[in-house]
């Protein structure tokens, strides 16, 4: 088992995992509106854009579960940092690959544990 973690630059990580986490935190928020219920008022909204409505919602809906599902990887990524944890397998304690971690700097498994 070789030390990969020192090709990482740890400060720069934390830095785009906060940067990701804001701008997600900030899509959230520019969209809670599209996530409200909508009102079936049948005398000033027509059927289709009723339908149209309640697809935007549904779509609205699943952005905001991956979103929110992102920032809790985020946030874990964040605290692996913290502990000393992060770039090591959760699985079984090998180094995660520098280029792994490029791709997605969240994963917390190696690519052998993944499968």
């Amino acid at each position: 088992m070789t030390d990969r973690r020192s090709d990482l630059d740890f400060k720069a990580v934390r830095g785009a995992l906060e940067t990701e986490r804001s701008e997600l935190r900030a899509a959230s928020q520019a969209l809670v509106a599209d996530r409200k219920p909508v009102i079936l008022d049948q005398q000033s909204v027509g059927r289709l854009s009723r339908m149209d409505a309640l697809q935007v919602q549904a779509m609205s809906k699943a952005q905001e579960s991956r979103r929110q599902a992102r920032m809790l990887a985020i946030d874990a990524a964040l605290k692996r940092l913290e502990d000393g944890a992060y770039g090591y397998c959760a699985e079984c304690g090998d180094d995660i690959p520098a280029k792994r971690l490029d791709v997605d700097p969240v994963t917390p498994r190696c690519i052998e544990c993944m499968s």
